[in-house]
């Protein structure tokens, strides 16, 4: 990988996917959830987008299913590589994650985050932190 290259990072589930555009310098240049169907023609514009072929998703729930749909895919002629990364405890991280960036409000700041769960889904959030996962690793 070159230290100029946009990752899409892809949370997959059965039903909604968190996704994530990071670049190793620039850092989150997009995230979002997704409908799970919507994921193929979201990751060809993405990659058009942010002219990238590096596609990384969680090895967890759904992933088998999620890198076969996108596998499909054809970049100038070649299959689309989604390359896997360990998603153990990443919930946990980007449920910690989204409590970083939006601390909680009124008589909530009162109650450790650890006690709450935040508000919305975090799967984005855990797409960023598979992204930064993955950069740990290929940059050893």
């Amino acid at each position: 990988m070159t230290t100029n290259q946009t990752i899409i990072s892809i949370d997959p589930g059965r039903e909604k996917c968190g996704l994530a555009a990071v670049h190793p310098e620039k850092g989150v240049l997009q995230k979002k959830i997704i409908s799970t169907q919507d994921l193929p023609s979201i990751i060809k514009e993405w990659i058009s987008k942010y002219k990238t072929n590096t596609v990384i998703m969680g090895n967890g729930t759904s992933s088998k299913e999620a890198k076969n749909l996108l596998e499909k895919i054809l970049i100038d002629g070649q299959s689309l590589v989604v390359n896997l990364v360990d998603e153990y405890r990443t919930t946990d991280d980007g449920r910690r994650r989204y409590w970083q960036e939006n601390p909680p409000q009124g008589f909530r700041r009162l109650i450790p985050v650890t006690m709450q769960t935040p508000p919305k889904p975090v799967d984005d959030y855990v797409a960023v932190i598979l992204a930064e996962r993955y950069m740990v690793i290929v940059n050893k």
